[in-house]
């Protein structure tokens, strides 16, 4: 505040004339007396005979200028004159009949504006086209980052060199992977958790895969648990029980929540609290040494579901220590998984070298091999030009022995730019980083699966992490409608997919001056074609009347079932006859179907899902026949043959002594 003149200390001194107070203020530009017009700021707002008024001026001292006052007061006299307009007008409704209309035709624009702003901002607005990538699948790649983007939708000309087929015949010669996947849950999903605990996390037919399957010796070092944010207080008690009865339950210290920290609190833990059983038994190729392969703890306490030769290591008196897990992931609690075909990918993922397709045996990086298995590697489209891989390698390369453990971001990659969230992996060296970096500390809101990405693109030695994806085994259940949605699938269906695939893409190739294949609407609904279900649409079964096991049977893709239409010549019990066994739909191997089946928001999805993959014979009634009758014609082809003289002579067993 600035000081005062002598004057102005003088005049306020002088005793001034009382007067009678008047009802109204004196103006600003009034020529009363000097003292009025005197420097002092206060006096510059002028004088004021009430007192209420001379109040209410302090009250509003700083808050608006008289000039802010009138303009707020000439849009709101403007406002209520617009409004008096319109409710004068002849038009607007008085009656209660029209007011009810005017409602009505309110609330259908409001629907609307709503719908079409959906619509424009929801970025999966068509089908995608599954059926490409079941016929040709991307293989382990660079990260997008430092390669060219892939078209999207994955619609190219027929590679050179088509991508291995899965599963490769040596799988079972490579040691198990250890796995420690964490189901993400929450305190009051307690009836999903039993559906998991009984079915996918245990059921024979998920841990050893189709037919006779392994034995459970892949699954053999997979482990599940189940992961909670802090419980409510009235959920705390049935948490501990749950907790004390299962001994599959982890509860991290944070708050319950989806996009604000569990994962990065999940990949924390798990850093120092994840371990996994050992390999229990011999393979073929050697168990491989990584920079976590002397980390050990000794053996906890089992839950229920964890592998077959854990409990029996257990029941021996003195079990062997568990050790640090390959791959550390977390699915959703909505998505049904089977650990078989789960544990086959990362497995071949965990021994395969640099961007080689996954099912070449794992080399490590001080072997005479490997400098020249890199040297047939091309580096990166997208690296910077001065900077070449080697270099890159050289500069940042750890010295704590970890340049030799795998770097995999394993799961369903989202339009080029993340892992989608009902699961993906890491393998351990990258879970290790995530957990130390101070960087990634503040990286932790927001989606979760996108942040995940973000952490990969971080890395110091972000150019070596293999992206592997996979999109035909991952999908949404076949009554969600959405656009990663289509009927159950089996491999034999896949074979059937990839041969007329093929041949209409060689077709469009041939008939295309270019000849690459030309991406239209057409071609789009062609290959996003589906049986069972189509997007954006409710789905419907085929017939109205439909006991349990058909009505599963008619959720498989290709299946007769599917395709029932009333009035067609085919019926239930025919279509049923005729379907394809266990043993048919997996082509005669243990793995090699799918993976996970996501977006299962009702537990009726869920149990459909189980009983469509876990349950089933190995052979239908209609191949048991065509059994029996290859039997018996086998029998009479070999009964006439060992009674044609001309061909089998009866031997005497005299002349042969």
């Amino acid at each position: 505040m600035p000081e005062r003149s002598s004057s102005d200390s003088s005049s306020s001194t002088t005793p001034t004339p009382s007067r009678a107070s008047s009802p109204l203020p004196f103006s600003l530009h009034s020529a009363s007396s000097s003292e009025t017009e005197s420097n002092s700021p206060l006096l510059g707002l002028g004088r004021y005979t009430s007192p209420g008024e001379s109040r209410w001026i302090w009250r509003n001292l700083g808050s608006s200028s008289p000039r802010r006052r009138k303009r707020d007061g000439r849009r709101w006299r403007t406002f209520k004159g617009i409004l008096r307009r319109i409710v004068r007008h002849p038009l607007f409704p008085r009656q209660p009949l029209t007011i009810i209309l005017a409602l009505l035709v309110f609330t259908v624009f409001a629907i609307s504006l709503t719908l079409i702003l959906l619509y424009v901002l929801n970025p999966d607005k068509e089908a995608l086209p599954w059926r490409a990538y079941c016929t040709i699948p991307p293989t382990t790649s660079v990260p997008p980052h430092y390669r060219d983007t892939l078209p999207y939708p994955y619609i190219n000309s027929l590679p050179k060199v088509m991508p291995p087929s899965f599963p490769p015949d040596d799988l079972d010669a490579l040691p198990p992977a250890g796995l420690f996947l964490a189901v993400f849950s929450m305190d009051s999903s307690l009836e999903r958790r039993m559906l998991i605990r009984t079915t996918w996390a245990a059921h024979p037919r998920s841990r050893n895969g189709a037919g006779e399957g392994d034995g459970g010796m892949g699954t053999s070092r997979t482990v599940v648990r189940f992961v909670l944010g802090q419980p409510r207080k009235g959920w705390e008690r049935r948490i501990q029980s749950e907790m004390e009865m299962y001994n599959d339950m982890i509860i991290l210290p944070c708050s319950e929540n989806m996009n604000s920290g569990k994962s990065h609190a999940y990949f924390t833990w798990a850093a120092s609290n994840a371990w996994v059983p050992p390999v229990y038994f011999n393979t073929t190729h050697p168990i491989p040494e990584f920079s976590y392969s002397n980390q050990y703890t000794p053996a906890p306490r089992l839950a229920p579901h964890d592998p077959y030769f854990a409990w029996k290591d257990s029941a021996l008196g003195h079990p062997r220590p568990w050790v640090r897990p390959d791959y550390v992931a977390k699915v959703d609690d909505d998505a049904f998984v089977m650990l078989a075909e789960l544990e086959a990918r990362m497995r071949l993922e965990l021994y395969a070298t640099g961007q080689r397709p996954y099912g070449m045996p794992y080399i490590s990086p001080d072997s005479p091999s490997f400098r020249v298995e890199a040297s047939k590697m091309e580096p990166p489209t997208s690296a910077p030009a001065n900077t070449s891989t080697s270099l890159m390698v050289e500069q940042e390369m750890p010295r704590d022995g970890s340049v030799n453990d795998p770097l995999v971001y394993w799961g369903y990659l989202v339009k080029e730019q993340f892992m989608a969230g009902e699961l993906y992996g890491l393998s351990w060296s990258l879970v290790d980083w995530v957990s130390k970096d101070p960087g990634i500390k503040g990286l932790t809101r927001g989606a979760e699966d996108k942040q995940t990405a973000k952490w990969m693109g971080l890395h110091p030695r972000a150019a070596e992490i293999r992206w592997s994806s996979d999109h035909c085994w991952i999908y949404d259940h076949p009554r969600s409608g959405t656009v990663y949605s289509h009927g159950f699938l089996f491999p034999s269906e896949v074979s059937r997919v990839k041969k007329s695939v093929l041949a209409f893409l060689d077709k469009v190739s041939r008939n295309s001056s270019t000849g690459t294949t030309v991406v239209t609407s057409s071609t789009l609904l062609s290959l996003s074609h589906s049986s069972v279900s189509a997007f954006g649409t409710r789905y419907q079964q085929p017939l109205q009347e439909m006991d349990l096991a058909h009505s599963v049977e008619a959720l498989v893709e290709g299946s007769n079932m599917s395709e029932l239409q009333e009035g067609k010549s085919m019926n239930p019990e025919r279509a049923w006859h005729t379907r394809e066994g266990r043993i048919t739909r997996y082509e005669n191997k243990r793995v090699g179907g799918t993976v996970v089946v996501h977006f299962i928001k009702k537990h009726m999805w869920f149990l459909e899902t189980a009983l469509a993959f876990l349950e089933g014979d190995n052979f239908s009634e209609a191949e048991l026949e065509s059994l029996d009758a290859d039997e018996s014609r086998l029998n009479v082809s070999l009964a006439s043959v060992w009674t044609d003289s001309s061909v089998f002579k009866p031997i005497n067993a005299s002349a042969a002594l």
